[in-house]
């Protein structure tokens, strides 16, 4: 009976251990932003462009400001497309 139990207590911390090392890390939640506290910062967001609709990242993007509003675009392609449209198009 005791070989049992230090046998059941021996393969608890092996897998303890085991998993410790293999397994992925709990995330615990961050208690001043109520985000997960490894969650690592967004450095980056995706803008659609208009023409070809395709998502780039913001700090890539060609732009354009044009009546108070930015437009991004994926390509100088794009971006000309964009402004040889007439006005009602946009």
């Amino acid at each position: 009976m005791i070989r049992f139990v230090v046998l059941a207590v021996l393969f608890y911390l092996a897998w303890r251990l085991l998993n410790g090392i293999i397994g992925k890390p709990t995330v615990r939640a961050d208690k001043d932003s109520g985000q997960a506290a490894e969650d690592p910062p967004v450095q980056d967001v995706l803008v659609e462009d208009p023409v070809c609709h395709t998502l780039v990242p913001r700090h890539q993007a060609i732009r354009l400001r044009q009546d108070g509003t930015t437009y991004y675009f994926c390509s100088e392609a794009c971006c000309d497309k964009f402004t040889d449209k007439p006005k009602e198009e946009k």
